[in-house]
């Protein structure tokens, strides 16, 4: 499964935006998807997971109540709507793709997932 992710850009502190993350085939639907983020000199790390149904979410602490993930299956895309940004969100967001069941335990790690996407640069300024 190949992933593109889209959506990034630049926005001012309590701005919005909507990223997005296209599967090149329909086996996308048996994945549970992610979205992580990689900011400057840091580690990469969890923002979001969604079930293969979209029925179960999980979210860091950081953005929970911000952020917000879906997915849509006919159109074979994950998306993102990030509300409230500050800047301590600017980072390279990435989707990423587990092929997995969704167990008692949200899929939260690196090794998780996958396949993985190019990654999308947003920035936000105060």
């Amino acid at each position: 499964v190949q992933l593109q992710a889209s959506g990034g850009g630049s926005v001012q502190a309590g701005g919005s935006l909507r990223l997005s993350c296209a599967a090149s085939e329909r086996s996308f639907n048996a994945n549970v998807m992610g979205w992580f983020r990689q900011a400057p000199g840091k580690e990469r790390e969890f923002v979001a997971a969604v079930s293969r149904l979209g029925v179960s979410t999980h979210y860091a602490d950081s953005v929970k109540g911000r952020f917000k993930i879906s997915r849509d299956s006919g159109k074979n895309t994950v998306y993102l709507q990030m509300n409230n940004l500050k800047p301590g969100d600017s980072a390279v967001y990435y989707c990423a793709g587990n092929p997995r069941l969704w167990s008692v335990v949200p899929p939260t790690r690196l090794q998780d997932y996958d396949y993985w996407g190019q990654g999308t640069q947003v920035t936000v300024s105060s």
